[in-house]
């Protein structure tokens, strides 16, 4: 395959084919846990070192796997990573291993997890395969992040904790709440429709 190509299998999860911002993808995890842009970042990363990880493994190993079973094979590899990395955040991070809570263990049935182990690593190379957990992972990062920051900003006036002085008060308090992740959502993937169309049209 060409670099080309490799580039693109890298890039396409950050815009083109975002799993929060244009499939759809993480929709609990995407609105469950972005009250600050520092929880989505670390739900972000949780989740692509789950993503790379369980590409790699069932790349590696897609032969050895019957078809009837392919689905549970899946499920058990994705959760030995979420294992390893929940027991990891609450042995190291426990702040917020807290602040995340039960969306951890969730990771084992993110469809953007099972998605591309099903979609991809299952018919492609090592390689390729850790360039899209790497690049679908990152682009799930970076979509948390921006809505995590949008909502921090706007409902309390800070970004990763540093206080910007924009409002007197302490910010709208909707968007720390469940409606302010919908709404901050909507706004955030009319954009990336509109960016999209540009891209499609030059």
């Amino acid at each position: 395959m060409s670099n080309t190509n490799k580039l693109s299998i890298l890039t396409k999860g950050f815009l083109k084919e975002n799993a929060v911002f244009v499939m759809l993808l993480g929709m609990c995890p995407a609105l469950g846990t972005t009250t600050s842009a520092v929880n989505g970042m670390g739900m972000g990363l949780a989740t692509m070192f789950v993503l790379v990880m369980s590409n790699i493994v069932v790349s590696l190993i897609k032969n050895l796997i019957p078809d009837k079973v392919r689905i549970p094979s899946y499920i058990v590899i994705i959760a030995t990573f979420v294992t390893i990395v929940d027991l990891s955040m609450h042995a190291y991070i426990p702040s917020l291993y807290k602040a995340l809570g039960l969306f951890i263990p969730l990771i084992v049935v993110n469809c953007v997890v099972l998605g591309r182990a099903e979609a991809f690593a299952s018919k492609n190379n090592v390689l390729d395969s850790i360039l899209d957990g790497l690049g679908m992972g990152l682009g799930f990062t970076l979509a948390l992040v921006i809505l995590g920051g949008v909502r921090e900003i706007l409902g309390s006036g800070s970004i990763f904790g540093i206080d910007l002085h924009i409002f007197p008060g302490d910010g709208m308090l909707v968007f720390v709440l469940a409606p302010g992740a919908f709404i901050a959502l909507g706004y955030i993937i009319a954009i990336t429709n509109k960016i999209n169309k540009k891209f499609q049209k030059a």
